[in-house]
């Protein structure tokens, strides 16, 4: 790897316009297959089409959903947009060179991802509505038996890739089921509600609350702003991409792969700030307090804006729009805490002891998701009948890789414990996890294995250099109580350094940190010292591209 370009997988596939889509197959489950995948998101879709570019076809992908997307159908909100550049929040191995903004809008990328379902060939494999209600591990069979909302299978593999941000959070606000108004959250918009003439709370700051803020503030009679705490937020420089441009990335891709190659360097370098270069933490607050006082004139509500912790503890956001829109009169930045919800609306309490009852007629959260406390987990079970989250319950989320974990065998997480970024794409940390998973199986093929699983040793020693490298970052030491952090204060969710360097940790998968089962031999497993390298090893973007083969070393 060098300094002029980002790594990237198979041979390109430029992306067009295939028009209308088959949207899933029809017809029962079939009652085997090698891997089952859960989530047609980034995650599921990119775990298809790399499978195919293995010539590996005996595969489901079981979403809940209507159609593909995650993450990016289901937040539909007014003004829902990507935070990461477009052209480096895409796959590598297909390129979309019609981006139309620099900073890509929830509807395009919706659009891309069913494009990249179509054009690779994924609808077949892709069964719509099949919500996984249970996975469960037979250590007699060596395999997984899931049962879903279209009925039941047994596979070899089981691929967790439906995301951190796929299960809204909700506050536990006393009362709230006697409020008399609308409520939802932002991943489920009520797009039927009219808002003109209503009055309208907002509780929470985070990332997709500034989003639809401005949208609330012009749409609503009045707005009320819940804030527990002021988040650090700096300017969008978003821009509409010329025609020009896009002509360039079709008739030379070469170009658009520097482009992406430079916005990729560019954002990593911002981990410096975050992992330990307090010189540079101090420039980026001085900008964000500049930004600040340039767009909020008035000094009680600037002070009321102001965060109390160090740039980077909470996800710093990108907006122009936010600030401004608080400045409108008809909006009022609350600060007190809520205390109960009450049928006319939210109760607050300040500092003085003093009850405030704020009338209003829909309540909207922009309050997260479950991201420590992953609700599949509880669906999922391995070994000896514990739950993924009996066993993070008593050791935190955790996983060799952010991908596999003791006492689930043949279980591959994407997105998993500690590959979340604060700086960078997280399609980047996907691909390299895809490597991981594609040198799993190659291995398990070469070595007869009919189950793996990380040696626990291993596992703990990972992790134990991962939480060693949080401890001084500015994630777990800026005074912030964020989603990153679970209940214990452990920071489950983060990488803590350069994301080349974890594509550098992945990119042999070594059997020689698995227990592994042969077919055909009790449990007990044997180890292997042989390496099987992954990088590279997909020639071919699109469908039916080059069978993978993986390389021994010593």
């Amino acid at each position: 790897m060098t300094a002029a370009s980002t790594p990237t997988d198979p041979t390109p596939t430029k992306l067009g316009d295939r028009g209308n889509h088959a949207r899933g197959a029809s017809g029962p489950l079939p009652t085997e297959v090698r891997i089952a995948v859960i989530g047609a998101g980034f995650g599921g879709l990119g775990t298809a089409i790399r499978l195919k570019q293995a010539g590996i076809h005996d595969f489901v992908v079981l979403e809940r959903g209507d159609d593909v997307g995650g993450t990016w159908r289901d937040n539909s909100y007014p003004g829902c947009a990507c935070d990461v550049p477009s052209h480096l929040y895409s796959f590598s191995f297909a390129p979309n060179p019609d981006w139309s903004r620099a900073f890509s809008g929830q509807p395009e990328i919706f659009a891309y991802l069913q494009r990249c379902a179509d054009e690779f060939g994924l609808r077949p494999h892709l069964y719509l509505g099949a919500n996984v209600n249970e996975a469960r591990w037979d250590d007699e069979r060596k395999r997984w038996r899931v049962r879903t909302a279209r009925g039941e299978l047994s596979c070899q593999v089981l691929v967790a890739a439906q995301g951190p941000l796929s299960d809204p959070a909700l506050p536990a606000i006393a009362g709230l089921a006697n409020f008399a108004g609308e409520t939802f959250h932002s991943a489920t918009w009520n797009h039927d509600y009219d808002m003109a003439g209503k009055r309208v709370a907002v509780v929470g700051t985070g990332a997709s609350a500034i989003q639809f803020v401005p949208y609330v503030q012009k749409n609503a009679s009045r707005m009320k702003l819940f804030q527990r705490t002021a988040p650090w937020v700096m300017p969008r420089h978003d821009r509409v991409i010329n025609g020009w441009e896009k002509k360039l990335y079709r008739r030379l891709p070469p170009a658009q792969r520097a482009l992406r190659a430079g916005i990729y360097w560019g954002r990593e370098v911002m981990v410096l700030p975050l992992t330990g270069n307090d010189r540079m933490l101090s420039i980026g607050e001085k900008m964000a307090r500049k930004f600040l006082a340039h767009q909020v004139p008035d000094p009680l509500l600037r002070a009321k804006l102001t965060p109390h912790f160090r740039l980077g503890c909470k996800r710093v956001l990108l907006s122009n729009d936010y600030y401004p829109a608080l400045t409108q009169p008809n909006v009022d930045v609350v600060t007190d805490g809520i205390v109960e919800a009450v049928p006319e609306g939210l109760v607050t309490r300040g500092a003085d002891g003093q009850r405030v009852v704020h009338e209003v007629d829909a309540i909207i959260f922009g309050t997260g998701f479950h991201v420590t406390d992953d609700p599949i987990a509880a669906n999922i079970i391995g070994k000896g009948g514990r739950t993924l989250r009996e066993r993070w319950q008593e050791t935190g989320m955790s996983a060799l890789h952010g991908a596999t974990v003791s006492g689930f065998p043949n279980l591959f997480l994407l997105v998993g414990p500690n590959t979340g970024l604060g700086h960078n794409s997280i399609i980047f940390m996907i691909e390299a996890q895809l490597n991981y998973l594609l040198g799993a199986l190659a291995a398990m093929d070469s070595l007869g294995a009919a189950a793996l699983e990380p040696r626990p040793d291993v596992q703990r020693a990972y992790n134990t250099r991962i939480q060693e490298q949080l401890a001084g970052t500015v994630w777990n030491t800026g005074g912030c109580a964020s989603w990153y952090l679970d209940p214990q204060g452990r920071n489950t969710t983060l990488w803590p350094t350069f994301t080349f360097r974890f594509r550098q940790l992945v990119r042999r998968f070594n059997p020689a940190d698995y227990e592994i089962v042969p077919a055909g031999v009790e449990p007990g497993g044997i180890g292997s010292g042989r390496e099987l390298t992954t990088t590279g090893a997909v020639t071919g973007g699109g469908p039916g591209g080059a069978p993978f083969r993986p390389s021994a070393t010593a």
